[in-house]
């Protein structure tokens, strides 16, 4: 398993806000990352350039960022849940960055080829991250599935969206609360990898899952902070 920094920048009135406080970051923890893009960026979603995640999933975490003390309050939390799930989910690669946490699987992990359908192994997997999911219910889960480029858009969309529907019905089984779950299909739209190539194709057949803040742990945070 291996964790995975994500550069962000964000362009226009977000970009000349943080642009500053971004190249400076290299010295900070990730937490404190957090804080910093959180205030210099306003929590607003911008252009967000990243090869390990896509774009749905990195926005995820950065529109709901509080920044400030609070961010970095938040921070600490998914600092020790991205530790938790790292120790207890083998065939996952954990990716921490700001306030939230992505989780990301590669297809053939969850799923036979051209299926929907969990299989044994991505049930362990599933299982496993559900755990930490009960173990820090204060969040909110987003579930995003991708697929490669083979086949038309349309049979993608629909793969995707039976694959991310799949997880969250199996997380549901072990016991995390469906309100605290959202689905959604990316199909063939956000590649990380070379759809021309095998490897790069590989590495577009995955699901995403955002953990972040939900707004008692918001609530926290701020209080926290005063």
């Amino acid at each position: 398993m291996k964790t995975m920094n994500i550069k962000i920048a964000t362009l226009s009135v977000a970009f000349a806000a943080s642009s500053l406080v971004i190249s400076s970051c290299n010295s900070l923890t990730k937490t404190q990352k957090g804080a910093a893009i959180g205030a210099g960026a306003g929590g607003t979603v911008g252009a967000l350039i990243g090869k390990a995640a896509g774009n749905t999933a990195l926005g995820a975490i950065i529109g709901g960022a509080v920044g400030g003390t609070a961010g970095a309050f938040i921070g600490r939390k998914m600092d020790r849940q991205a530790a938790e799930i790292q120790n207890t989910v083998p065939g996952a690669t954990v990716i921490r960055q700001g306030e939230g946490i992505i989780v990301k699987f590669d297809s053939g992990i969850l799923f036979d080829f051209n299926k929907s359908d969990v299989k044994d192994a991505g049930k362990t997997n599933i299982s496993n991250l559900a755990t930490s999911m009960k173990n820090n219910p204060e969040t909110n889960i987003l579930i995003i599935g991708h697929t490669d480029d083979v086949g038309s858009d349309t049979y993608n969309q629909g793969l995707s969206e039976r694959r991310a529907n799949s997880v969250r019905d199996y997380a549901v089984a072990q016991g995390v609360s469906s309100a605290r779950l959202k689905t959604e299909g990316k199909g063939e739209s956000e590649p990380i990898g070379d759809n021309t190539t095998d490897a790069g194709r590989a590495a577009n057949r995955r699901v995403e899952i955002v953990i972040v803040a939900n707004d008692q742990m918001k609530e926290q945070a701020k209080q926290a902070g005063n």
